[in-house]
């Protein structure tokens, strides 16, 4: 092999070694920075949601934290720190406060115990039919979910009326078929639980309704399909394939199902008024009342956090119920 062969072997060995070294430089800093994040760009991408969830969820909570312990009246120029009088306040029987506020909490504890099962089984059972296949099945389905789309005034008003002791279609039909047709509906209980309770369960279970059929319609048919070789009924079926496959959808629906019954404010202010006397005045009302007509804030946002602090318990009752069981 000549000198001038040797050479060039060893020059196009030093420019491949050169090339593959410039070549690996950029992809391993490249590397690095996938793995330290991606730099600034997710950060862009967030920042609208960002802004608006620390505008609109972080920024209230703790600005209501901060009025909770002040005595704040938005009426009057001075808020003096109170500390955590307010909170207890709500624990003392000596304090104004406390009873309507306790009431309030039963009356909630009320509507959430009985309007919550209702509103986990009736959606499930129209979910399931939805879920068959027959004639008219969309017309079927918009029919259930049309009344959700409806706000709480319209439904409250429309319900009302309906309702009336003397002049509501409800009464006017019980009596044409023979029952009592003077039932008080709006002014006595335990009709008014009755009424409330009922007014709600039509008005929202098409929302769950729906959510209940996305979560059927992602169990694999293959499962129903190997349950009835294996001689499975329909209600084997349901509670051996349906259940255990809407787990993660019946957690969901239970809780958003528990947080709306507690925070139920529009159907009871509209339809009742609280009646008879105070019997149905929620927790929500309760607080609206105290912050927005006696203008007691610190009061109002004290009630909040307490309600809140509930509901967070029952929220993780409720994530231990649904958890994931090992066999």
């Amino acid at each position: 092999m000549s000198s001038s062969q040797t050479t060039s072997g060893t020059f196009s060995r030093r420019r491949t070694t050169s090339t593959d070294g410039l070549t690996a430089a950029p992809a391993s800093s490249a590397a690095r920075r996938t793995r330290r994040g991606g730099g600034a760009a997710p950060w862009l991408f967030m920042a609208p949601y960002l802004v608006l969830f620390i505008g609109f969820v972080v920024a209230p909570v703790v600005y209501g934290l901060w009025i909770s312990l002040h005595d704040y009246d938005y009426t009057l120029p001075g808020k003096p720190f109170v500390g955590i009088d307010n909170y207890a306040k709500l624990f003392s029987s000596d304090s104004v406060t406390a009873g309507p506020f306790w009431q309030g909490m039963q009356a909630t504890g009320i509507f959430t115990l009985f309007s919550v099962p209702l509103l986990l089984a009736v959606p499930l059972a129209v979910a399931l039919l939805m879920n068959s296949k027959f004639k008219g099945r969309n017309l079927f389905r918009a029919l259930y979910f049309a009344p959700y789309v409806l706000g709480v005034a319209v439904v409250a008003s429309l319900w009302r009326f309906l309702l009336d002791t003397n002049i509501g279609l409800v009464n006017q039909y019980l009596g044409a078929i023979g029952l009592p047709d003077s039932i008080p509906w709006l002014t006595s209980t335990p009709q008014a639980w009755v009424a409330l309770i009922g007014v709600t369960v039509w008005w929202t279970l098409g929302f769950n309704a729906v959510i209940y059929l996305a979560g059927l319609q992602d169990i694999p048919a293959e499962l129903y399909e190997a349950a009835k070789v294996d001689g499975a009924g329909a209600w084997q079926r349901f509670l051996n394939v349906t259940l255990p496959g809407m787990r993660p959808v019946l957690s969901f629906v239970t809780m958003v199902t528990i947080i709306a019954s507690a925070n139920m404010f529009g159907q009871a202010y509209l339809m009742t008024r609280g009646a008879p006397g105070t019997e149905t005045r929620t927790a929500i009302y309760t607080i609206t009342e105290t912050g927005l007509r006696s203008f007691q804030m610190g009061d109002a946002a004290a009630m909040s956090y307490v309600l809140t602090l509930f509901l967070m318990l029952l929220s993780v009752v409720v994530f231990w119920l649904f958890r994931e069981r090992r066999a």
